[in-house]
C-alpha cells in the first residue's frame, strides 16, 4: 500500500470520488464463499472462474458487437464456471446467481464513504453491472443512501475499458476529469480511467503485479481505506 506521506497529490480540486462496482466496491467471492460449507474446495476456483470468464465475456461480447447486459454475462459466466466443474446443478446456479444479486460490500465501504460525502464530496459507481444490479446490490449492502450517482455502462451498449463509458462521468456530473478520482480495483480500467483524465487511485485488494499498459495510477492502494485521507476528507 502507498504511504500517504508519500502519495502525489491530485494537481486539481477534487469534487467527486467515482468508484467501480465489483471487486472495488462490492465482495466478488462473495456469492461463492457463502456456500463454501457446501461447495468445499471448489468455492475459491469457481469463484474465480466464474469472475474471469465475466470479465472475458464483457470484453469479447463488446468486440463482436453483441451486447448483452452485465446479468446475462455473469449468468452465462457461472454456466461456464459450473459446467467446467462438473456441477450442472440448477439448484446450486439459483442460489448462487440470487446471493451475487445482493452482493455484500467490503468492511470499509460504508464509512469510507460517509467521510468522503461529510467532506462535501460527490460519490459515484461507475460500472459494467445492469441498472438493478447495482441497485440491488447497494440496498442489500446499506450504501444506497451514500451514492449520489449510479452510472452504468447500459447507458452507452458497450462494456468498459470504452473510452465511451468514462465519458458517461463527465457528462452527468458537469465537471472536468480533473476534479474527478476514479476508483477502481481492476487494473485495466484504473488505466483507462487515468486515460480519460481522472486522479486514479488503484485499489490492488490482492496484490497484482502492476499492468503492462499505458496511463498508470496515480495511487495504489490495498483497501479503500486510506482514500478520505489522500483526498482530505479525513
Amino acid at each position: 500500500m502507498a504511504a500517504i506521506a508519500e502519495v502525489a497529490r491530485p494537481a486539481a480540486a477534487i469534487r467527486a470520488c467515482i468508484f467501480d462496482a465489483y471487486g472495488t466496491l462490492f465482495d466478488v467471492n462473495a456469492a461463492a464463499r457463502a456456500m463454501a460449507g457446501e461447495l468445499g474446495a471448489d468455492w475459491q476456483p469457481l469463484a474465480n472462474a466464474w469472475r474471469s470468464k465475466q470479465l472475458n465475456y464483457s470484453w469479447l461480447r463488446s468486440l463482436m458487437g453483441a451486447h448483452a447486459d452485465f446479468w446475462q454475462v455473469t449468468a452465462d459466466a457461472l454456466d461456464f464456471a459450473l459446467d467446467e466443474r462438473g456441477l450442472n446443478r440448477p439448484d446450486l446456479r439459483r442460489r448462487l446467481l440470487d446471493l451475487y444479486y445482493n452482493l455484500a460490500c467490503y468492511p470499509e465501504v460504508p464509512d469510507m464513504l460517509r467521510r468522503l460525502k461529510q467532506a462535501g464530496l460527490i460519490t459515484g459507481i461507475l460500472s459494467n453491472g445492469a441498472p438493478a444490479m447495482l441497485q440491488a446490490a447497494c440496498a442489500s449492502s446499506g450504501i444506497a443512501g451514500l451514492i449520489d450517482h449510479c452510472m452504468s455502462v447500459e447507458e452507452v451498449g458497450i462494456y468498459k475499458p470504452d473510452p465511451r463509458v468514462y465519458r458517461l462521468v463527465t457528462e452527468r456530473l458537469n465537471l472536468p476529469a480533473q476534479a474527478v478520482a476514479f476508483h477502481s480495483s481492476n487494473g485495466w480500467d484504473i488505466h483507462a480511467g487515468k486515460r480519460a483524465g481522472f486522479y486514479a487511485i488503484w485499489i490492488n485488494r490482492t496484490g497484482q503485479p502492476a499492468e503492462r499498459l499505458p496511463n498508470p495510477p496515480d495511487v495504489t492502494l490495498d483497501s479503500l481505506d486510506d482514500v478520505p485521507a489522500i483526498l482530505g476528507a479525513a
